[in-house]
């Protein structure tokens, strides 16, 4: 798709969305870096719940990177966002609902808002403000990774720990991506 990168009249909601291990968050960076580039004033929050690899950067699986604030509630997004041409966001599964809102209070101020996340829990049911985020979205892009079973592309992630709660925190250890074939909902429970 072709778009301004800054917003003109009106600012816009972007979501990069699909399982683990799909490039989400490599593409969120990349899209900042692009607006850095384009000398826009850029800021990047993530869910503070989401400390694997660093509390104050988003860091991709490849260990790019980006400076990030922590957030507990989406409802501080507003306030720390607004005076930015473009924000992002990582890891939005994490977040309350209120984050839609709060993206489309700042698309109305004319900022760009990048969203990257998880769209389906290990269960395959959809994660967190995700699916409502989708749907507001003015574009939508939905990643896939390779599934770690067969090699087709893959749309699910499969957790391969005995946990059951909805989040865990976790990487390669944790989990697999996977086609829809190769997915068990039996060994996610």
């Amino acid at each position: 798709y072709k778009m301004h990168h800054k917003p003109i009249e009106n600012g816009w909601i972007e979501v990069i969305c699909g399982s683990m291990f799909c490039g989400k968050t490599e593409e969120l960076l990349r899209r900042l870096r692009r607006a850095e580039i384009a000398n826009l004033k850029v800021k990047a929050f993530k869910a503070k719940i989401d400390s694997r690899y660093s509390k104050d950067k988003i860091v991709s699986h490849d260990k790019n990177t980006i400076d990030s604030i922590p957030l507990s509630y989406s409802s501080d997004l507003f306030d720390l966002g607004n005076q930015y041409d473009v924000v992002g966001i990582d890891e939005a599964q994490f977040f309350d609902d209120d984050l839609v809102t709060v993206c489309k209070n700042l698309a109305k101020n004319n900022t760009r808002v990048i969203i990257a996340g998880l769209d389906k829990d290990y269960k395959g049911l959809p994660f967190g403000p995700m699916p409502l985020i989708m749907c507001e979205a003015d574009y939508l892009d939905k990643l896939s990774a390779i599934c770690m079973k067969c090699g087709k592309d893959a749309s699910h992630t499969q957790r391969t720990t005995t946990q059951t709660e909805q989040i865990l925190i976790g990487e390669a250890d944790a989990y697999e991506a996977r086609c829809r074939g190769c997915f068990n909902l039996d060994k996610n429970k």
